[in-house]
């Protein structure tokens, strides 16, 4: 009758530590101590996947707290089902005595009071799981009116583009040769091209714009050498 502790943390960042001495000191070998770094959405885990497949008949599995199993009401209930009932096995949560499978303490009024008891917490580790996500979209959205910008920096654009961009604007140029004229990717460019225009730095009647609205299908990078030669309006 071997005992396993399963510890859950959402992000590589977060600290396991509490986790790790509440199950250590419960006298559970560090060697028995599943850990996964995942979201509690769901139980697609590698390690609980792991911790399953090593489970026996009358083994327990111990968690601090239930939602270190996962912060998905239905399928809380669901592991808790396929572990107790289908594998014979036990499960034990620490900060919650009455969720311990091994104790059969009152009978079938005390197995009643358990299952009630994981109801209400799986229920509110789930209710938890759509506040956390509520906020973070509150936050971002502040974030946002604040101008604050999410995702990779931008690549500074070389000391022409300025330039080149308003030549393009003007129609002297083409945006694939705006491109090489600033040895940039044809994406690249088109993309600052864009951000320059809704800047109002320029505000030309016409500037290409359904080269700028259609599908990208290639990439066009420059190499230094290539020249660019002006057109005319009227060529």
């Amino acid at each position: 009758m071997a005992r396993y502790g399963y510890v859950r943390v959402s992000s590589a960042d977060q600290n396991i530590d509490r986790q790790i001495r509440a199950l250590t000191e419960e006298g559970i070998d560090s060697a028995d101590i599943f850990i996964d770094r995942k979201s509690g959405r769901d139980f697609d885990r590698p390690e609980w996947r792991r911790m399953l497949k090593t489970l026996r008949q009358d083994d327990t599995v111990v968690v601090l707290s239930i939602d270190r199993m996962g912060r998905n009401y239905d399928e809380i209930r669901r592991q808790w089902q396929l572990i107790v009932h289908e594998r014979k096995a036990h499960m034990q949560v620490l900060d919650m005595p009455l969720l311990d499978t091994r104790r059969d303490e009152g009978g079938l009024a005390g197995r009643l009071i358990g299952d009630i008891v994981l109801e209400v917490l799986a229920f509110c580790a789930h209710k938890e799981r759509e506040s956390i996500h509520e906020r973070q979209a509150q936050g971002i959205a502040a974030a946002r009116r604040r101008g604050v910008r999410f995702g990779r920096p931008r690549k500074a654009l070389p000391e022409n583009f300025a330039e080149i961009a308003a030549l393009v604007a003007a129609k002297l140029l083409s945006p694939a040769e705006g491109a090489r004229a600033c040895r940039m990717a044809y994406t690249s460019f088109r993309n600052g091209l864009r951000q320059f225009m809704e800047e109002g730095k320029s505000r030309p009647e016409s500037v290409y714009e359904q080269d700028l609205q259609r599908p990208v299908r290639d990439s066009c990078g420059a190499k230094p050498s290539v020249m660019v030669q002006y057109r005319r309006n009227d060529e």
